[in-house]
């Protein structure tokens, strides 16, 4: 199932990450490493390099829903000027206009969303929102769909320092 949610995280990547990569003849990400819950992957964009860490949730709810595939990820693409670019993607669309919140902790980050994806509301979080992933004990992340249903995921933190550090010379 992992290595299933994997594969579908690699796709979908492809597509959320990059439109105008895909218009550029990206090449397939490749797995770099695995760092227990954190994987670390590449992919070419044009003449630049991207590259990401990514996890699926250990937990979702409410159980009685389908919510799809759904993936946190850290991206880095040098060639755009983005460092640890922090993005939720989720597995049905958002409700629009509404936020997703990132609770590490104590302390809670504020995203906005766009169709099946959410973003930091203010960048200057982002660092923040990084920071607090590697040295965080738990993560979770709570959305409402198109319909309205509140959903939640617990995520691990586990690997994600490792996992960031393996992508910190992407170029």
């Amino acid at each position: 199932m992992f290595v299933k949610s994997i594969v579908s995280a690699l796709a979908l990547t492809v597509t959320m990450t990059g439109v105008a990569a895909a218009q550029q003849a990206a090449a397939a990400p490749t797995r770099i490493q695995q760092f227990q819950a954190w994987g670390a992957y590449s992919y070419k964009s044009g003449a630049s390099t991207v590259c990401y860490v990514l996890s699926v949730p250990t937990a979702k709810q409410p159980a009685s829903v389908d919510h799809g595939d759904n993936f946190f990820i850290v991206s880095q693409r040098p060639g755009q000027n983005i460092s640890y670019e922090p993005q939720a993607m989720m597995g049905y669309s958002l409700q629009e206009n509404s936020k997703v919140n990132v609770v590490i902790d104590n302390k809670t980050f504020v995203m906005f969303t766009k169709d099946k994806a959410a973003w930091v509301e203010n960048a200057a979080q982002e660092p923040a929102l990084v920071a607090a992933m590697k040295t965080g004990h738990s993560m979770t992340v709570n959305a409402t769909s198109r319909k309205g249903t509140g959903t939640s995921y617990s995520y691990s933190l586990s690997g994600i320092s490792a996992a960031l550090k393996q992508i910190e010379s992407c170029k």
